[in-house]
């Protein structure tokens, strides 16, 4: 009890000042939020700085910060009510202008420049005009669809309907080989057939489904079990228990086996069937096992060897093995789900975490922080860090009521 009391106290107040670190920030383009800072200098970004400034809005980063702002709302009005209120001003604001964007041709797009053009950098980091094929979707449209889910919910909006029925368009996208992972490449037909059939757009999609049964949105959840059917029908190895990028292959991204078990626990409820805990609480031991090689976690291990590939371990997988693991223990009480909870949590806030300010380096290696960004070069708007942190609180709450009532 007293290590659940603990986190969630730490929980709690990491987010706090993380959420009110970014609102008082300088908004980007009339009310983006700005987290453009570099994590081990902690200079902000300039326009000196290129497609990592200012000048570049990253719909990734935006729709995943919707998302944030709605579900720390909700959570800090009854802890915070200040906070709430600051965090309601400036989620409405980012809500209208991200479904605006939206609106304009169907979709969201991964980076956008000054004058809101969605853009691209290849590898050579020149920048490009994105091509905007109208039935193909990405993960940009995927983290805005979520967020604007989210806003509309809470802010009780009359456009919540067509936000469900762009949610349920990636979705049938997905399943129908229409959505593109790369966004560093023009969107187009010729890149979805060279794309792999890795589990990465079930696993994003997936995160939506908790969201959408805590708005009630019950209709809506359909495709949750079947994309939990399929991941682990075509991406577990049982004689690991890892789940492959893609199947046949040898590569696995433990952050994104654990962050799949912590979505999935996050949208089933009670009368899951046992057996599928007992896989998904596999799948997040053994990938921590794994992974873990010190300082955190690292992007990629072999699934024949065990051996990691990268020598990066960025900062998001510990929250998110944070949120898996708590969700587990609160299934099965057993004692490996709460040592890599207990593991995740101490590694997170003794490496990562800088406390002043409230941020966390973006990624490590054995000599100490690097500059390597993982996805976008924004740091997190409370998403990987928030989110996971907020359900492993959801959970330690649960977890101590559940005593007290057995000690009652």
């Amino acid at each position: 009890m007293e290590f659940f009391e603990e986190a969630r106290t730490t929980y709690a107040a990491a987010n706090a000042g993380t959420l009110y670190w970014m609102l008082q920030r300088p908004v980007l383009a009339g009310g983006f939020l700005n987290t453009k800072q570099n994590s081990i200098t902690l200079k902000d970004y300039g326009a000196q700085d290129d497609a990592r400034g200012p000048a570049y809005t990253y719909g990734w980063i935006q729709g995943r910060g919707l998302e944030s702002l709605v579900a720390h709302a909700e959570f800090f009005e009854r802890e915070l009510p200040p906070l709430a209120d600051k965090l309601d001003v400036a989620g409405r604001r980012l809500y209208d202008l991200l479904a605006g964007l939206q609106r304009s041709d169907g979709h969201a797009y991964f980076c956008y420049d000054r004058d809101m053009v969605p853009v691209y950098a290849d590898a050579a980091d020149v920048v490009h005009k994105q091509e905007k094929p109208a039935l193909i979707h990405t993960y940009s449209d995927a983290f805005v669809a979520k967020g604007l889910v989210a806003g509309a919910s809470r802010y009780g909006l009359p456009d919540v309907t067509d936000h469900l029925a762009y949610f349920e368009e990636i979705i049938a996208s997905i399943e129908n080989g229409r959505f593109q992972m790369d966004e560093r490449r023009p969107l187009s037909l010729e890149s979805l057939a060279t794309q792999a059939d890795d589990f990465g757009p079930r696993m994003i999609l997936l995160g939506g489904a908790g969201m959408l049964k805590r708005f009630g949105h019950t209709t809506h959840l359909t495709f949750a079990d079947r994309f939990i059917a399929h991941v682990i029908d075509r991406h577990f190895d049982a004689g690991t228990g890892l789940l492959r990028n893609v199947p046949g292959e040898d590569a696995c991204n433990v952050g994104h086996g654990i962050e799949f078990v912590g979505f999935a626990l996050d949208y089933l409820d009670d009368s899951a069937d046992p057996a599928l805990i007992e896989t998904l609480e596999r799948i997040l031991v053994s990938s921590f096992n794994k992974g873990f090689v010190g300082p955190g976690i690292t992007l990629t291990v072999s699934i024949a060897s065990g051996e990691a590939h990268s020598a990066y371990c960025p900062w998001w997988s510990l929250p998110e093995t944070i949120r898996s693991a708590a969700l587990c223990h609160e299934r099965t009480g057993s004692a490996e789900s709460l040592e890599v909870w207990k593991v995740a949590h101490s590694v997170f806030f003794d490496r990562y975490w800088r406390g002043t300010p409230p941020i966390a380096y973006q990624t490590m290696t054995q000599d100490g922080p690097v500059d390597f960004v993982p996805a976008t070069p924004d740091l997190d708007p409370g998403y990987h860090t928030g989110l996971s942190l907020l359900a492993a609180i959801r959970a330690a709450d649960r977890l101590r009521l559940k005593s007290h009532a057995i000690s009652g």
